[in-house]
């Protein structure tokens, strides 16, 4: 018998593309508007549920954020950002060279790519999807009470702690280049959430966190994994500590649930980033963790260079719904930004030396591997009953911004099913 398929939920907002940082900053959200086109293109929405997330409530995203932190990103607008000066210093986003400005519609900007994050993790909880995507999430950086990184709220916590309301163990692994410094840090302390980061270490890269040695505290003690690797990591090298890693860690935690992040800033030629990873690279890491059959919320993050995000994020949509999808693209609204070649895969222009040296390879891997014997014994997690939807916070489907001549059954209202309404998805506005 073949492999079941995968019954996949995929969540896309066009509102997301109106989120601007600005002309000279390197985060570009109009990425998510280019890959989720060229998803359409290669028609693979048609083996997917497809669903326009909700707005997380303020009440949700306090769940993990300080309730002051969540007031003052909801107040907060370059109309008005310097009355807030002394805010704006307390919760990361004041001072000269800010990597997280205040912009016109921000609030509204995180309360729906978090809100994917958390539709996507409670599918999963209820078994209405296998594999949840929300590319625009996997804003790893954000802490409790501050933006860091271009990242305001932490939609990967908040969709963790959805998943630990059914799942007594959630794996999180993160593959952007940069550490996952806020997820790891809201999990520090518990053996509930087990989080695996690969990404570049030293030579003062940011955040400057994810050190081979930081394992984690308490009762999280080897529970956290930091795999740092250096300029040039190409896929052999990746690959030689990614795959027995994972399969161990796997087999030692044994997880109920996985939550993958798949920043692109590792992929070459990226505008902020070092590796030399290539697009099937990339996407085998997405393909080996599909493999271990766990309900796995699968998300964005880092990547600067538009063309090659939208490449890889299709290219790995592609592999979670089991499809290979041709080389040449077909047309859609960005083509000219694929320009000369017009096609999927990318090419290393960028020449850059493997900084990674074999023998320290090996002992990285060992020392991952000498901690995970710690953990021969999975986690003695006791599961509480889970909570009632009807305890969750409330969240209002009938905002202001809604249209009342447009209202939906309580079926299409609860679940904002969109498949049928493939119109809906285009729009061919320019890109910044």
């Amino acid at each position: 018998m073949g492999e079941r398929k995968s019954k996949v939920a995929y969540f896309y907002d066009s509102k997301w593309k109106a989120a601007y940082y600005g002309s000279k900053h390197p985060m570009k959200p109009v990425r998510l508007d280019m890959a989720h086109h060229l998803i359409l293109a290669y028609e693979l929405h048609k083996d997917m549920d497809v669903y326009t997330p909700r707005k997380a409530a303020p009440s949700e995203l306090a769940q993990f954020h300080a309730e002051d932190y969540v007031r003052f990103l909801e107040r907060v607008s370059p109309n008005h950002a310097d009355d807030l000066g002394v805010q704006m210093l307390q919760f990361g986003m004041g001072g000269m060279g800010t990597d997280c400005p205040v912009f016109e519609g921000l609030f509204d900007f995180c309360q729906r790519y978090a809100g994917a994050s958390i539709e996507g993790a409670t599918k999963l909880n209820h078994g209405l999807a296998d594999i949840a995507i929300n590319w625009a999430g996997g804003l790893h950086h954000a802490k409790k009470s501050e933006a860091s990184g271009f990242c305001y709220v932490n939609d990967l916590v908040l969709g963790i702690l959805e998943l630990l309301k059914y799942h007594a163990r959630v794996l999180y692994v993160d593959i952007d280049i940069h550490h996952g410094d806020g997820v790891e840090e809201a999990f520090y302390l518990t053996d509930r959430v087990m989080t695996v980061s690969f990404h570049k270490h030293g030579d003062y890269f940011f955040p400057g966190t994810g050190d081979l040695s930081d394992i984690g505290e308490r009762a999280g003690r080897y529970y956290s994994i930091n795999v740092p690797l250096d300029n040039g990591t190409d896929d052999a090298t990746f690959h030689r500590l990614f795959k027995p890693i994972m399969e161990k860690v796997v087999q030692v935690f044994q997880p109920g649930a996985i939550v993958l992040q798949c920043g692109a800033d590792s992929l070459a030629n990226d505008r902020l980033g070092c590796f030399n990873l290539t697009l099937d690279g990339h996407a085998e890491a997405v393909k080996f963790m599909k493999r271990f059959g766990l309900p796995m919320l699968v998300t964005g993050g880092g990547g600067y260079t538009k063309n090659n995000v939208a490449r890889c994020w299709t290219n790995e949509t592609a592999a979670l719904v089991g499809r290979a999808v041709p080389e040449e693209l077909p047309p859609n609204t960005y083509l000219e930004y694929y320009a000369p070649d017009h096609r999927l895969n990318l090419h290393s222009r960028k020449v850059m030396d493997n900084g990674n040296a074999r023998a320290e390879l090996e002992r990285i891997r060992r020392d991952v591997m000498e901690n995970l014997r710690h953990l021969a014994h999975t986690p003695s997690v006791q599961m509480a009953e889970a909570v009632p939807d009807s305890y969750l916070p409330e969240y209002n489907i009938d905002d202001a911004d809604e249209n009342p001549d447009l209202r939906l059954g309580r079926y299409a209202r609860e679940h904002l099913v969109v498949r049928d309404r493939e119109h809906d998805f285009y729009d061919d506005d320019d890109v910044y």
